[in-house]
């Protein structure tokens, strides 16, 4: 049993932050969150999330991630970014996402930022080229950063490029989210086990 007050350990025997403890979120965490996304869909997918999630609680987005996905045509970037006028009155009266003009409008941009972007290498090459050369050891939930350098200067290479929703804290979100940096708590029993960090 661990005695790090941050960590709780769950009847299966495996340690966890607090967050984590209850469903959906637990699952999240157990599955998907910190594992590698490399495929320009699923970065889309992750870069819009975080975007809607940006002064709201991530469970609120996590709840409503098949909404977004049929609302947004599972993420394909091809497809948002031909979305119209029609499409965003359309999202805008849909209870099944985050209803907000400026993150919807902001995700039709970025999906034209992320096909433009295949001519110099693409999102995934790009997001993952700002991978730091350590990362967090992170024993308390304090000791975890919210932003970094990189994740900074991702953020700004992002808004060079026509991103939107795209500031240090949510590229530092993303980061974890998608195994960039690895700040899993020492003692969970998920630290270290993305493969990208030992």
């Amino acid at each position: 049993m661990s005695t790090n007050p941050d960590l709780v350990t769950g009847d299966d025997g495996l340690a966890r932050p607090r967050w984590a403890t209850a469903e959906p979120l637990k699952t999240y965490y157990d599955t998907e969150w910190g594992m590698p996304v490399t495929d320009e869909r699923g970065l889309f997918e992750r870069l819009s999330l975080e975007a809607f999630q940006s002064g709201l609680s991530w469970l609120i987005v996590l709840t409503k991630r098949e909404g977004f996905r049929a609302a947004f045509d599972a993420f394909d970037p091809e497809s948002v970014a031909a979305y119209g006028t029609g499409d965003v009155e359309r999202l805008m009266s849909d209870p099944g996402i985050v209803r907000n003009r400026s993150k919807i409008n902001a995700t039709i941009a970025n999906a034209a930022a992320t096909l433009t972007l295949r001519e110099v290498g693409g999102l995934a090459e790009l997001i993952w080229s700002f991978r730091p050369a350590r990362t967090p050891q992170p024993v308390r939930l304090a000791d975890i950063p919210t932003s970094s350098p990189e994740s900074a200067a991702l953020a700004e290479a992002l808004r060079q490029r026509g991103f939107r929703f795209v500031g240090p804290t949510t590229m530092y979100a993303l980061m974890e989210a998608v195994g960039i940096v690895d700040t899993h708590l020492i003692g969970s029993h998920r630290r270290g086990s993305s493969g990208v960090w030992p």
